[in-house]
């Protein structure tokens, strides 16, 4: 058995700093430790510098753990901030010290088809830790405590499983998705100078990663796929991802009066463009078709979270019978893009985030991505925060999470379908650092260079990402040149065609909505016949054969049966009203959804849905039964 067998990773560094004591000062070591060592004798050791060894598996899983902190994140260049422990010198190694070990020691994993013996020496394997954890994504891991999880995201990103995309998409279609991407946004700034959309220039790669995301669910047969989102963006993913159709978009620019996208004596029922969310099926099959569904959200963006989590609850959960509700796993997924201020800066994303593995709360997994464009309104990161990353808050719920390089589309897919496979394998939630930057201000009516001059001298200089790639794609001759340029008049071109035979009445599809009549719910019948409500407080209280009530509770369960027998004198209070309206409403066969602290039984015990046996410990809903 070699040493790498016996031992990997920090264990090694571990073992092998014990081995050192234990050649030094034996007796400082327990006996059972000692023991060990005395039969010991890795054939590696032999003639090997100790120290070297020892150094050189430090430095491996510092690069594997704090890699991240090397990484070129910024596409406007922002040098990494890096870390000693990254560095040969902080393990007092040399280059020669490197060269004379095995590349064993470092016990990297094979790309799938790449022989890992082929890495000769631990510096070739070093260097090769350095390629994939300080490139243009940073494997941000070093916190999950789960031995497998954590072996799996690491073996996963140093296989190059999720790395390699070539073979599985089409380079020129995906120039194709980022021309869409940019010639709407393109034709929206010239058309509307000014008009507020919160464009996603500088994020394009949300749309293919989203995509990616998407076309693998419904590959897995993920039925339902939810999308909450903020508004940088949302026009965007509404066309390409969504298929809102562009005359309607374009309709809603023009604000024709009257129409729910203006504020006017019905403002009341509409929102503005920015807001609106759209309902998306892939073929005509509505019963057993996969279904992506983005809802309308309000200005406090992130109080989508918990709204689309609950419709992932939902969806995930069967209700059509008496009893307990039935969960199962994976019918839906919930997919939340978040800002990289409001992510650390709102509590409702703790709260939510600290609802994902709670057993009520659960939904199998929930992928996060941060549309990350390094600013808040006008405040950059260091002044909205006081973490190194936006994406930081996760971590504290142990959620792994990728940085990735919005201008590096090969970086972006691996993000993409990493997310994906660890939320399936492990029904976790995982988290999409998407960093980018703004193209305009906060909005387009907004100047940013009054707060960031420097920042937007490296915006306006920049290239887009559909450049960039076209770019790569004519080094490699995937491209002809200037075909990138045509792509993008030839979709800008189908817009203004468009938008010049735009009928704006009849492209808003939506109904003109009205008022509901006055006095509608004072109409509403609610009363119940008195035998029905004998008949449910009888069965409210009925318990299994040997149940252990808990004696303090007997009393009042009693009282409650004995209202059904004499109710001419009986006093009904609030809590027993309430049961009988919700038993009521489950007669109906309409399903009820109590969760929170104090719903299995009231604040102040005056009300209890759930009853324990004092012996067992057993569970027994009444309203259940």
């Amino acid at each position: 058995m070699t040493l790498e067998q016996e031992f990997h990773g920090p264990n090694l560094g571990y073992v092998l700093d014990l081995y050192e004591q234990y050649q030094k000062a034996p007796d400082t070591l327990d006996e059972a430790t000692r023991s060990f060592f005395e039969g010991w004798r890795p054939a590696e050791l032999s003639g090997t510098d100790l120290r070297a060894l020892i150094g050189t598996i430090n430095l491996a899983q510092a690069i594997r753990s704090r890699g991240y902190l090397n990484a070129m994140l910024d596409p406007l260049g922002t040098p990494a901030i890096g870390d000693p422990s990254l560095t040969l010198e902080f393990h007092h190694l040399r280059e020669e010290d490197l060269l004379g070990l095995p590349a064993s020691i470092v016990n990297i994993s094979a790309a799938p088809g790449e022989d890992a013996e082929l890495i000769g020496s631990a510096l070739q394997a070093i260097e090769t830790l350095r390629s994939i954890y300080s490139k243009k994504i940073g494997y941000d891991y070093g916190h999950i405590r789960n031995p497998e999880e954590r072996d799996w995201l690491y073996r996963t990103a140093e296989s190059g499983g999720f790395r390699s995309p070539q073979a599985a998409f089409d380079e020129t279609k995906l120039l194709g998705r980022l021309t869409q991407v940019e010639a709407f946004e393109l034709f929206l700034h010239r058309l509307f100078p000014g008009k507020t959309r919160f464009s996603i220039e500088g994020l394009d790669m949300l749309i293919p990663i989203l995509d990616e995301i998407i076309g693998s669910a419904t590959q897995a047969r993920i039925g339902a796929i939810f999308i909450g989102m903020a508004h940088r963006g949302r026009l965007n993913v509404l066309a390409h991802v969504l298929d809102k159709p562009y005359d309607q978009i374009l309709a809603e620019f023009r604000d024709p009066k009257g129409r729910a996208t203006t504020w006017d004596e019905f403002g009341w029922t509409g929102d503005v463009k920015y807001h609106m969310g759209a309902y998306k099926t892939f073929t005509q099959d509505q019963k057993n078709d996969p279904v992506v569904h983005m809802p309308a959200n309000p200005s406090h963006l992130e109080h989508i979270d918990p709204v689309i989590e609950g419709m992932a609850r939902a969806a995930n959960t069967k209700v059509d019978a008496p009893g307990a509700p039935q969960y199962f796993p994976n019918a839906a997924m919930p997919i939340l893009i978040h800002g990289d201020a409001s992510f650390p800066g709102q509590g409702i994303v703790s709260e939510t985030l600290n609802m994902s593995r709670l057993p009520g709360y659960s939904t199998s997994g929930s992928l996060h991505i941060i549309a990350n464009n390094q600013l808040g309104f006008t405040a950059t990161e260091s002044e909205s925060r006081s973490t190194l990353h936006a994406s930081d808050l996760a971590k504290g719920f142990e959620m792994p999470v990728l940085h990735v390089n919005a201008d590096d589309p090969l970086a972006c897919l691996e993000a993409a379908r990493t997310a994906f496979a660890y939320r399936q394998k492990f029904q976790k939630d995982f988290v999409i650092n998407l960093i980018g930057y703004r193209r305009y201000g906060h909005n387009e009516g907004d100047e940013p260079r009054f707060t960031q001059p420097l920042m937007y001298k490296k915006v306006d200089g920049h290239p887009t990402v559909r450049e960039l790639w076209a770019l790569k794609l004519e080094a490699e001759d995937l491209l002809e040149a200037g075909k990138a340029d045509e792509m993008l008049q030839a979709a800008l071109k189908s817009l203004q065609e468009i938008n010049d035979k735009l009928d704006v009445e009849g492209s808003l599809k939506e109904p003109f909505p009205q008022a509901p009549p006055r006095g509608a719910a004072q109409k509403v019948r609610t009363e119940i016949p008195f035998q029905m409500l004998k008949k449910l407080n009888r069965s409210l209280w009925q318990f299994p054969e040997r149940f252990h009530l808990n004696p303090k509770l007997e009393k009042a369960v009693e009282k409650r049966r004995q209202i059904s027998e004499s109710p001419e004198t009986a006093e009904i209070d609030w809590a027993l009203a309430e049961e009988l309206a919700f038993a009521s409403i489950l007669e109906d066969g309409i399903s009820i959804r109590l969760t929170g602290e104090d719903t299995a039984r009231g604040t102040f015990s005056q009300r209890h849905a759930v009853f324990h046996d004092v012996e067992t410990d057993q569970v027994y809903i009444p309203m259940q039964s």
